[in-house]
């Protein structure tokens, strides 16, 4: 009989967790929803904190076919962040016809030979 009570005591705690994930991401879709206004957001959540069954089941059913778009919205938003981010660490990336416009200029003044310049030229290209 003791190990049907820890069988049954893990069963509820898996209950609650599964619950308790739920009811964020259901919340944290109602705040990442940019169709709802501040009051409708402020009624989801009151709705779900009052009555949870009855509103996680009521936002599921009006508003779960957009939750699995508003969440890979966010993942595209958070990887353009993120892109955007290291992109911005590292510096802009050189192209081809800047560094060729350098050689040039180096060329010009002298720095480099007719030679030098062309051996980069066609490291650059090739």
């Amino acid at each position: 009989m003791e190990f049907l009570n820890i069988i049954w005591s893990i069963f509820v705690i898996f209950l609650l967790v599964a619950w308790i994930w739920v009811i964020i991401g259901v919340i944290s879709d109602v705040f990442r929803s940019s169709d709802l206004s501040g009051l409708a957001k402020g009624l989801w959540v009151l709705f779900i904190i009052v009555i949870p069954w009855l509103g996680v089941l009521a936002y599921l059913i009006s508003r779960g076919k957009g939750m699995q778009e508003r969440s890979a919205q966010a993942f595209v938003d958070a990887q353009d962040a993120q892109r955007a981010y290291i992109q911005n660490i590292a510096g802009s990336p050189i192209s081809t016809a800047d560094e060729l416009a350098k050689l040039a200029e180096l060329k010009e003044k002298g720095v480099i030979s007719d030679t030098e310049f062309e051996a980069q030229k066609t490291k650059l290209l090739g």
